[in-house]
């Protein structure tokens, strides 16, 4: 018997040490912003306005906590030593590179943070979690540690919910979660197809790989997560990732592609082998039919894909059809507007397009669907899961006063030395696990 089940969108709230560091090589806004002045106290709240707007319409919308920065175990880890603050000092001055990798607010992205499997499709009809190693990028490789605690303080009952360590942070398993995984379903409850997109074959030098930016997720990771998820082959699908697609910046299938439902929305550059791609996915897809709305070069140029961040955009269900949820950027890109408008007139499954401002996000390369982790859940598993995470009105008003009191108008890449701004992120977040009722997750406070 079929469940009913919904599907949870989990949003990292932004951290206060937000910055414009351009950590992220193949990430062109992340680049393109480098030392800008960032304001932490506008991105939060422009993520928690993009969360009560799909809580006011009715989605289930949960958060995650941001991560304790800058983090004074790595840099201890690299031989800087000393009270907290000379710690910070030393770091500033031998290597600003290294304080900025530990001070970034990247946990933000949460598309990132794990990859999930529903308990429709695994074999122990429990929802599987696997944090992201991040491997490919140092300042994102400290993050799955705190991502776990997260979780499984989150998800506490084992007889719902099953957690996994991350993979080995090596480049051959390299693990990028939900950002290259997409899962097609004729209902949130009913089995489903995962698809797991892959940049690379690690141990075959000779299968296609980008030439300009390297490729994050591997194919040997993605196989690894379905094995340790215990999905059957008839739940699976491995996409590779159109090599030149990922040296024109789209470092993740999810800058290129974006599935719900039956639904895949989707450039003609995003897969290797496209055709082959939607066959496995057809062949696989039980109680519906694929609805795949193929974007084309002439429509929109890769390069109009990736400014406007179409394709990292959120697809949500309503009673009369898709809404895709799009950056403001959208509008400000010609091809992308005017495509946009014809997409609603077409009379396909996605009806209405609504804009959100997460500007603060978009400069350093992330939009509406980074910031959420999808977790679909039934009746019975919605109810075991901690509560206190889940936005409600006065959740809503609570995490905005705390934000207003905690968190800075304007942070520089100079701050992030100031031994003030990590007692401020740990007043914060020691505040903040009380308000979400999360005990104790952060190094600081074990």
């Amino acid at each position: 018997m079929v469940k009913h089940a919904v599907e949870a969108n989990f949003d990292g709230l932004v951290g206060p040490t937000h910055n414009y560091a351009g950590l992220s090589w193949g990430n062109v806004a992340s680049k393109s912003n480098v030392r800008s002045v960032s304001s932490p106290k506008e991105a939060a709240l422009q993520g928690l306005a993009k969360m009560k707007r799909l809580a006011d319409r009715g989605y289930v919308q949960g958060i995650l906590p941001p991560h304790e920065r800058p983090h004074l175990p790595t840099l201890r880890a690299l031989g800087f030593e000393g009270a907290d603050a000379s710690v910070l000092a030393q770091a500033a001055k031998a290597s600003p590179s290294i304080l900025a990798a530990a001070s970034s607010a990247s946990s933000m992205w949460t598309a990132n943070a794990a990859t999930v499997s529903p308990s429709a499709d695994t074999a122990d009809h429990r929802v599987h979690f696997t944090p992201a190693n991040l491997s490919a990028k140092f300042h994102r490789s400290i993050e799955h540690t705190v991502t776990g605690r997260s979780l499984k303080a989150i998800f506490a009952d084992e007889s719902y919910f099953a957690h996994h360590p991350a993979l080995p942070s090596v480049s051959q398993f390299g693990d990028e979660g939900a950002a290259n995984h997409t899962r097609l379903c004729a209902g949130y409850g009913a089995p489903g197809v995962e698809l797991f997109v892959y940049g690379q074959v690690a141990f075959n030098e000779q299968a296609p790989a980008p030439k300009k930016y390297p490729a994050r997720q591997t194919l040997e990771a993605s196989e690894a997560v379905a094995r340790r998820h215990g999905l059957k082959d008839r739940h699976v699908v491995f996409a590779q990732q159109n090599p030149a697609a990922i040296d024109a910046g789209v470092f993740h299938n999810d800058v290129i592609a974006v599935g719900n439902g039956n639904t895949l929305f989707y450039h003609e550059m995003a897969f290797l082998n496209e055709q082959q791609v939607l066959a496995d996915i057809r062949q696989r897809l039980t109680g519906a039919e694929l609805e795949a709305v193929r974007v084309s070069r002439d429509e929109v140029p890769i390069e109009d894909a990736v400014a406007s961040y179409l394709f990292n955009s959120q697809l949500l269900n309503t009673p009369d059809g898709m809404l895709l949820a799009v950056p403001g950027e959208c509008r400000e890109v010609a091809s992308v507007s005017r495509y946009l408008d014809d997409l609603v007139k077409s009379g396909g499954p996605i009806t209405s397009v609504e804009v959100f401002d997460v500007k603060q996000s978009m400069r350093n390369g992330g939009g509406p669907a980074c910031l959420r982790l999808r977790v679909a859940l039934d009746d019975d598993e919605l109810k075991a899961m901690h509560r206190g995470v889940i936005l409600t009105d006065e959740l809503y008003d609570r995490l905005t006063t705390w934000v207003e009191a905690h968190y800075r108008d304007e942070l520089g890449q100079d701050d992030l030395a100031d031994p003030m701004l990590l007692q401020e992120v740990r007043k914060a977040l020691d505040e903040l696990t009380g308000i979400l009722g999360l005990g104790s997750i952060y190094d600081f406070q074990l």
